[in-house]
């Protein structure tokens, strides 16, 4: 009975956090991924020159996260190289910890050369221990170094998140469709 109610309660958060994000939901997503772009360099307008110098980047526009002491989030995002889009990704995310309440927020990773983005797109590709997200704001991103041939910004959309967990993402590159 206990583990029910917990599970139930691990439900209902995590739905609500896919609801703060389904109001992203009403536009297509390139204009999500657009949106997402402008929200970061609006935050930080020195992350242009990231934008313009990563071999290839990967935009996460609305990653829904929930979590009661166990963790989920998920989201899809799009792969450009040199500023090109040449696919999207899935992401997901697991945590365990102190935790609790529902986050909507946006994502984007830079990869430095080819090899990194050659990393990524290879398989399955899990956000390294080493590895950690800058909350994006005024100027993040000036000192910004890579680590491991990739650098993350995330900003918070919307929603309550407390937090001291540990986890990791996990990412599924899709090459587009052959028509």
């Amino acid at each position: 009975m206990r583990k029910l109610r917990l599970t139930g309660l691990i439900a209902v958060v995590v739905l609500a956090g896919a609801m703060a994000a389904s109001a992203d939901e009403e536009k297509t997503f390139d204009a999500q991924v657009k949106d997402a772009i402008q929200l970061f360099k609006k935050t930080d307008s020195k992350i242009q020159k990231l934008f313009d110098s990563a071999y290839g980047y990967v935009v996460f526009p609305s990653i829904g996260k929930g979590a009661v002491g166990i963790g989920a989030a998920a989201g899809t995002g799009e792969v450009f190289e040199k500023g090109t889009s040449i696919g999207t990704a899935n992401m997901t995310q697991l945590t365990i910890g102190a935790q609790l309440g529902g986050q909507n927020f946006a994502e984007v990773i830079f990869f430095e050369d080819k090899t990194a983005l050659d990393n990524f797109k290879g398989s399955e590709w899990a956000m390294s221990a080493g590895v950690s997200a800058v909350a994006s704001a005024e100027s993040a991103s000036a000192d910004a170094k890579y680590t491991h041939g990739v650098v993350v910004f995330t900003i918070a959309k919307g929603g309550l998140m407390f937090e001291a967990s540990i986890g990791g993402q996990k990412f599924h590159f899709l090459p587009p469709e052959k028509k």
